[in-house]
């Protein structure tokens, strides 16, 4: 038992580790363009990376926020058994939600939670990434696509996945949806911005 608890604990610290790297600080940074969260929404993610006009930066900085998710839950699953592979899935979203070099105000978490549930099964991520695709086709509004995702995610997991992991993408899709409250606010009102659209 005190095993399994140790085993848990690693995986939940090293998922968070990984999911902590600001990509989109350190790409923007590195391309010359400041501080992304001097810029639109402030918020370190590939949709306000997006705003500054660098599309190949914006999609980097998605690769590499979605394969941390993959990666940690990979590594967690390899090193410590399947069991802690769920902890690592939450751990590595509040991680990117919190990073603590950035004073724990990071991104809204959207691509390294579909990362961890390509980590988790490719069934629920697939279907997640469809809905996202979907909802941010129809309304080219980057955070429909996101609730979207996480609302088909939640409820696929149980389809899909063993109890433990569905349970861990419930908290994940329910964390990431209440991280875009400002987002649903301005939705309500008529005035959130669409992909690409400066603030």
């Amino acid at each position: 038992m005190m095993g399994e608890a140790l085993a848990g604990g690693a995986a939940a610290l090293l998922a968070a580790l990984l999911g902590s790297i600001p990509f989109g600080l350190l790409l923007t940074r590195a391309a010359g363009l400041g501080d992304i969260r001097a810029i639109g929404s402030g918020n370190i993610g590939a949709t306000n990376v997006l705003r500054t006009g660098r599309k190949g930066l914006a999609a980097a900085t998605l690769l590499l926020d979605f394969g941390k998710g993959v990666l940690a839950v990979w590594l967690a699953a390899t090193l410590f058994g399947p069991a802690a592979a769920p902890i690592a899935a939450v751990a590595a979203v509040l991680g990117h939600c919190h990073p603590p070099w950035l004073g724990g105000k990071g991104g809204k978490g959207v691509a390294t939670a579909l990362g961890v549930l390509l980590g988790l099964g490719w069934g629920v991520f697939v279907a997640a990434a469809a809905g996202w695709l979907a909802a941010a086709a129809a309304s080219r509004i980057s955070s429909v696509g996101a609730l979207s995702a996480m609302a088909v995610a939640a409820g696929v997991g149980f389809l899909v996945l063993p109890l433990g992991a569905a349970l861990a993408v419930l908290v994940i899709a329910a964390y990431v949806a209440w991280r875009h409250e400002g987002n649903i606010r301005r939705l309500l009102a008529g005035i959130e911005p669409r992909i690409g659209e400066k603030r």
